[in-house]
């Protein structure tokens, strides 16, 4: 059974004032071969989205949907409600209650972390554990910026979390709203500029890339979105994968224009089931109301 552990969350509180591609994480040992997990990733609900109801209609229905869904419990990775609509949290707490499932939540950048606090859950920087599997959950956005800020408390905290799951042998998911990954037109442009905690993340995940299987996030509302262009010669890289919001998302034509990454070819509202197993970890893009319609395997070999 997941939980959430509150260890160094004085460190968060004080942050928060201040196809197929392969991957290999080099923690996976060839007996590790067993481990397991199915989890499901939402994003951005905007619930309160131009004061209409649309959006709480369509997180109840997503809520249904989770609770059937295969799946030991939920992330979702930000913009739970719409510009900070204060009413909009009771909301979707009431839906979320009817999953039967431990959701996880992260502040977006409509999520004014005073209030998410309030509605939702203390300490947003936190860890989740699950058997061998271990999410770190990190509140990198900001109400006045569409663009990611980790502050130096934060990346310590980290960097500390990181040398525990090495020690534990722990590999890691870690979860932040806003990319890391640098993007320009035809993408969205919003990521963690290098002054604002790009370098330094980037440094620490070099640093543990034996532990971490991949980055996830929101924001961007077109679909599956990823790039696996963090790597160095002769090792593995870090996957970057940006998830599709539960209430809208638009088709950027980003393959047609040749972006770098990938961008799976469903824009319908949904959510994503995952799963790992045998060393493979498989997304699937499950659109609100209908049947899995794009699929992504993401490989993890054993060095």
């Amino acid at each position: 059974m997941t939980n959430t552990t509150s260890r160094r969350l004085f460190l968060s509180a004080a942050a928060a004032t201040a196809g197929t591609v392969l991957v290999h994480p080099q923690a996976l040992a060839a007996d590790d071969s067993s481990r397991q997990a199915k989890f499901i990733v939402i994003s951005d609900t905007h619930l309160g989205h131009k004061d209409q109801p649309t959006a709480e209609a369509q997180w109840k229905q997503t809520a249904a949907e989770l609770a059937k869904a295969e799946g030991k419990f939920v992330l979702h990775l930000g913009d739970v409600v719409d510009g900070g609509r204060e009413s909009q949290y009771p909301l979707y707490r009431a839906a979320r209650e009817t999953i039967g499932k431990e959701v996880h939540e992260i502040p977006g950048n409509h999520d004014p972390q005073p209030l998410f606090e309030k509605h939702l859950v203390r300490g947003v920087d936190r860890v989740v554990e699950d058997d061998w599997l271990r999410v770190l959950l990190m509140n990198n956005s900001r109400t006045d910026s569409h663009d990611g800020f980790l502050s130096g408390r934060q990346l310590d905290w980290l960097g500390e979390q990181l040398s525990a799951a090495a020690s534990d042998r722990k590999l890691v998911l870690l979860a932040m709203h806003v990319p890391a990954h640098t993007n320009r037109h035809p993408d969205r442009g919003w990521h963690i500029q290098p002054q604002e905690g790009q370098t330094r993340l980037y440094e620490l995940v070099d640093k543990h890339r034996q532990q971490i299987i991949a980055l996830l996030h929101g924001h961007f509302h077109n679909g599956i979105r990823g790039w696996s262009d963090r790597g160095q010669a002769g090792k593995a890289p870090v996957h970057e994968i940006v998830f599709p919001s539960a209430l809208y998302n638009e088709n950027r034509k980003l393959t047609e224009q040749k972006a770098p990454g990938y961008n799976l070819s469903e824009f319908r509202p949904g959510y994503t089931l995952i799963e790992i197993r045998d060393r493979t970890m498989t997304l699937r893009y499950k659109p609100l109301g209908g049947e899995v319609t794009a699929e992504k395997a993401l490989e993890l070999a054993a060095t």
